[in-house]
């Protein structure tokens, strides 16, 4: 198993009378996509600010690349990057401007290069107030790389971009983990989750309710497998359960059933295919998306 980048051990957080964040346990490890979910008010947003440094907690240990966020600043600056969710810069400064601003902050030559691999170099010297959406995001996670970090943290980095916008992100997001970078994403966007991250945790009332890759996540929950089916000769349309599976509805040549085993339902329909004399045109089975499985949990207030 890999060595964890990020050790969180028993954090907790308090704003007065309100717990923010519950005593969690959470592990990074090295050179993964690890994604953070939760609705709003969850807590995501403190243990983020927690782990760069920024918020102290009340109580618990952490540990990001080995440094302690609240002991460690100076070298946390050099091992973090750090793209937040909601940033800005001065409508005139040019995005080579930023760039040499944040690298002299560091004590580093200016990173132009980085700007050039986002695709910035015809924007460097554009006015802030000029970039695109996407170009604004791409400056800024290109910002967050200016000291060759380690550990990257990523606050929604993809929110109000174009499908084209998320599309170029993600490539970027998949190309620094390919250089051995470790990721900490946090995100409401169910599908970018399920898409990138190799593992995530799900938050829930500064509780974690449910951590592991998006299969295992998605896997223990209540929820049914989808199968659907499109025979030749429409020998499964008149509408019936079959075995273990549910019949829920008919569309477009396509019969749709749920079921809480999928390998007994399929056997059970491609018998009826078969003793029907049919031929099976297009099979597909679904499980449960990670949409729905957070859906579930947050409904249920964290709780199995």
């Amino acid at each position: 198993m890999a060595e964890a980048a990020i050790r969180v051990q028993g954090l907790i957080k308090r704003y007065g009378p309100t717990i923010a964040v519950n005593g969690i346990d959470l592990e990074v490890r090295k050179g993964e996509i690890f994604g953070l979910l939760g609705p709003n008010g969850a807590g995501k947003t403190t243990t983020l600010e927690c782990l760069e440094g920024i918020r102290k907690a009340d109580r618990g240990r952490m540990t990001v690349d080995g440094c302690n966020p609240q002991s460690d600043r100076k070298e946390l600056r050099r091992r973090l990057g750090v793209q937040l969710q909601s940033s800005s810069l001065p409508d005139t400064i040019r995005a080579d401007e930023a760039m040499a601003l944040v690298c002299a902050w560091h004590g580093l030559p200016p990173r132009f290069d980085l700007l050039r691999d986002f695709g910035m170099e015809a924007s460097l010297k554009k006015q802030y107030h000029a970039l695109s959406t996407g170009q604004k995001r791409r400056l800024h996670l290109a910002l967050a790389l200016a000291n060759d970090p380690a550990v990257v943290v990523l606050d929604e980095p993809t929110a109000g971009l174009d499908v084209q916008g998320r599309a170029q992100l993600h490539d970027a997001i998949r190309a620094l983990k390919s250089q051995g970078i470790t990721i900490l994403l946090a995100t409401h966007d169910m599908a970018e989750a399920e898409t990138l991250c190799d593992r995530l945790a799900i938050m829930i009332h500064g509780n974690i309710a449910a951590v592991g890759t998006p299969a295992q996540v998605t896997a223990t929950g209540r929820g049914e497998t989808r199968i659907v089916v499109r025979t030749i000769n429409g020998s499964l349309l008149q509408g019936c359960d079959i075995g273990n599976a549910r019949f829920t509805k008919a569309s477009e040549g396509y019969g749709e059933w749920m079921c809480s085993d999928a390998a007994a339902a399929v056997i059970d329909l491609l018998r009826k295919v078969q003793a029907a004399g049919d031929t099976v045109a297009d099979l597909r089975v679904e499980r449960p998306s990670l949409e729905e499985r957070f859906l579930e949990l947050v409904e249920g207030g964290g709780q199995e």
